[in-house]
């Protein structure tokens, strides 16, 4: 599958978003600090997600970004699809030419994978992602440690 680091570091900096936005409008500084993504890659990304409409920006001091929809309404394959991110088991990219210019044997198994997954994760708003006790118990732990001056852990 082809799931890349672009999608996920969307998918991580997003729920960061939903769940740090009742403070007002988060900077990809802290974005970038407690999730230990690249500020310039999240500036990439952010680029992305807000011409999608998924995001909002604020200019000035204190600006930052919010989310634009309600978290009940964005599910995972909408920032998978907005950050590029093709979701896709299958060799050839789905054209059908992955055997010598022709389909190969398991061509039809690996396009239903890649439906499967796509269903999944359409299955999963952020909402759903932030009632989920780990993720509330992990952010509450990234927040303390950016709060103490402390460089997040890699895995927490």
């Amino acid at each position: 599958m082809r799931l890349t680091t672009k999608g996920r570091y969307a998918v991580t900096a997003l729920l960061d978003l939903a769940i740090n936005q009742s403070n007002g409008t988060i900077s990809l500084a802290d974005i970038s600090t407690r999730q230990e993504i690249s500020l310039s890659y999240l500036e990439q990304l952010f680029s992305k997600l807000r011409r999608r409409g998924l995001v909002t920006s604020v200019r000035g001091p204190g600006g930052g970004y919010r989310l634009a929809v309600d978290t009940n309404d964005i599910n995972i394959a909408d920032i998978v699809d907005a950050v590029d991110e093709s979701i896709d088991a299958t060799n050839c990219n789905g054209r059908g030419n992955c055997h010598e210019g022709s389909m190969c044997l398991t061509h039809h198994l690996w396009m239903d994978l890649s439906v499967q997954i796509r269903d999944f994760l359409k299955s999963i708003s952020l909402a759903a992602l932030i009632e989920r006790e780990e993720i509330r118990r992990i952010s509450v732990q990234q927040q303390q440690l950016q709060a103490s001056g402390k460089i997040p852990l890699t895995a927490i």
